[in-house]
This record gives C-alpha cells, sequence and structure tokens, in this order.
C-alpha cells in the first residue's frame, strides 16, 4: 500500500431538498493500492457518497478529489480511470459474457483496438469466466453475474475500483470466489467496496471507513481499529465466586467485570485497560484465591462486527 492518496474529501455534503442531509462534512482519504471497506448501516450515506466521487451527483458543499481532479470540474476524466459495480448491475440477457465486455469496450477502453481480445480473454480469465464466455448471461448464476460485473468494471484497467456491495446476494462459496478476486485485483488496482458483511472486510481490507447518518464515525488501519478496542479476558472457574469477585474489584487496571453461571461453573468476561497488567496478574490472581479452581483461561478476540456495532450504537447515543 502506497502513501499516494486516490481520494480524499474536504467537508464534502449532499442535501436533497434541502432538508435530508445525506452526507454531512465527510473526511476521509484513500491510498493507492489499499482495499478500503466502507461500512454503515442502510441509509448511512455510502451510496450517495460513491455517487459523488464519480460525478454522478454534485456536493451541496465541500469538495473531494480523485487522483487530483476536482469531482466538480473533472468527472469525465475520472471517470475515465475508475472502474464502477453498482449494487445491482443490469446486462442485456441475450448477450454473452464475451460481447458484454466488447460492447463495454467501445465507451471505456482506450488501448488499441487491435488489443481489445486479448484485453477482454485477459479479463475473463482474471474473474474465472473463460469456460461460459461464450453463453448467454440469461443462464448464469448469481455468482457468474456479479463477476461479470467486476469484469466490466476492470475492462479498461482503472486505477481506481469502485464496487457497491458486491458480495450482498451471493452465497459462502460465491462471496469466497469474489474475495479471492478482489485480492487478487489489488495487485493492480485501488479498491474501494462498500459492503454490510463485516467478516468479509476483516479478511481482505487493508482499512475500514465507517459512516453513520452521513457523518464519518471512522477510518482506521482495521488491526489497529481491533486492538484499540476495550481489551477483554475470558475466564472459567469453579467454586466459590465471591472472594475472586472481591480481589478482581479492587484491581485498577480492570474496567469492567461481568460473571454468568452455568452448570455450577463461573463463566467471566473481564475488560482491562492495562494488557500488560492483565497478562502478569490475572490467571495468578483467581489461581491464588482459595476455593477456585481454574478450568480455562484466554485473551478474547474482537471481531469487526463488535467494534461497528460499538461505534454506530455510540453515535445513536451521543
Amino acid at each position: 500500500m502506497s502513501d499516494a492518496v486516490v481520494v480524499s474529501t474536504v467537508d464534502l455534503t449532499k442535501v436533497f431538498d434541502e432538508t435530508i442531509t445525506a452526507v454531512d462534512s465527510l473526511n476521509i482519504s484513500v491510498r493507492e493500492n489499499a482495499i478500503i471497506g466502507f461500512l454503515g448501516p442502510n441509509g448511512s450515506g455510502k451510496t450517495t457518497t460513491i455517487k459523488l466521487l464519480l460525478g454522478l451527483q454534485h456536493p451541496t458543499s465541500g469538495s473531494a478529489s480523485v487522483f487530483g481532479m476536482n469531482i466538480a470540474e473533472d468527472s469525465i476524466e475520472i471517470r475515465k480511470r475508475v472502474g464502477y459495480l453498482a449494487q445491482d448491475p443490469r446486462f442485456y440477457e441475450y448477450m454473452t459474457a464475451r460481447q458484454t465486455l466488447r460492447f463495454v469496450c467501445r465507451f471505456f477502453y482506450e488501448g488499441p483496438k487491435e488489443l481489445i481480445e486479448t484485453r477482454i480473454n485477459e479479463t475473463l480469465d482474471i474473474v474465472g469466466l473463460t469456460g461460459v464466455a461464450d453463453r448467454p448471461i440469461k443462464g448464469f448464476s448469481v455468482g457468474e453475474r456479479q463477476r461479470l460485473g467486476i469484469a466490466q468494471a476492470y475492462i479498461h484497467a482503472p486505477d481506481l475500483l469502485i464496487l457497491d456491495e458486491p458480495a450482498a446476494s451471493l452465497d459462502p462459496m460465491g462471496r469466497r470466489d469474489v474475495l479471492a478476486l478482489l485480492m487478487q485485483l489489488r495487485q493492480k488496482t485501488t479498491i474501494l467496496y462498500s459492503t454490510h458483511i463485516l467478516s468479509d472486510v476483516q479478511r481482505v481490507s487493508d482499512e475500514v471507513i465507517i459512516i453513520n447518518k452521513g457523518k464519518l464515525v471512522t477510518q482506521s488501519n482495521i488491526s489497529k481499529l481491533l486492538a484499540d478496542k476495550d481489551s477483554s479476558y475470558s475466564l472459567i472457574t469453579r467454586g466459590d465466586f465471591g472472594p475472586l469477585h472481591t480481589t478482581l474489584n479492587a484491581q485498577v487496571w480492570i474496567n469492567r467485570i461481568s460473571r454468568d453461571s452455568n452448570n455450577g461453573q463461573s463463566h467471566w468476561d473481564i475488560s482491562v485497560n492495562d494488557i500488560e497488567m492483565a497478562e502478569g496478574n490475572l490467571l495468578r490472581l483467581a489461581l491464588a484465591t482459595e476455593g477456585v479452581f481454574v478450568v480455562d483461561f484466554g485473551r478474547r478476540k474482537h471481531h469487526l462486527e463488535e467494534v461497528f456495532m460499538s461505534l454506530v450504537e455510540g453515535e445513536k447515543s451521543g
């Protein structure tokens, strides 16, 4: 991932009918050769932001640039370097995949005409459609249609791919194939994609942008975002829990303790603010408490879904 910035917005705002603020003073950036997951609840402004970046809608205020070009003044030049997949791509059902890509090349491909067929074959191979390239699209599965959508977005070798929910309607195997394709394409282009499937974002993305009600909630490296979440530990014990609870409550490096009972065992969820102190002392304190037998102990791994819900719910209650 390069430090060069491909997309940058400054207080980008879009208001509809003078009353509905779809995008509200948004400040984000996308770096070259990164995969960026673009997240937010339904109606959070993701699709509107994408349309603004593509010049399909005009901002009410603020500004944005793509490849250093202003979205309001240079949208045609920007679109020459961007590939876009809509959430629900539509095709001419009677055409084959190969014919569809030929059709798209008429509008977007700027290379030598004698190389169009070579480019089509390369793209079909990349998305895994070579074997069905000459079949009518009306017989395609949902996964094949989605891969064809990515192919038509990528046919002109864009420097930026913007994908709106590329795996939304796919089964687990179809999603796996699309994610593998994104990982392959990242070697050659920058990818910004919106999705509601948080586990997919955690698997393939370098960074995540989360918006809610049109406003930026956070933009962060995923590893850092998960690490910044309160660290917590899982502890399962048998025996008298009272003395251990008293001991743990006295530790200043423990933020929160919750405990449930199940089949004679206590299941503890312990949130801490000092990992070093927890690693060195938490298990030791449990083992040293009279009448307590430790069954299991370990640090909990946070998932992006937990962080997302925490951040978005925090915005709602803020």
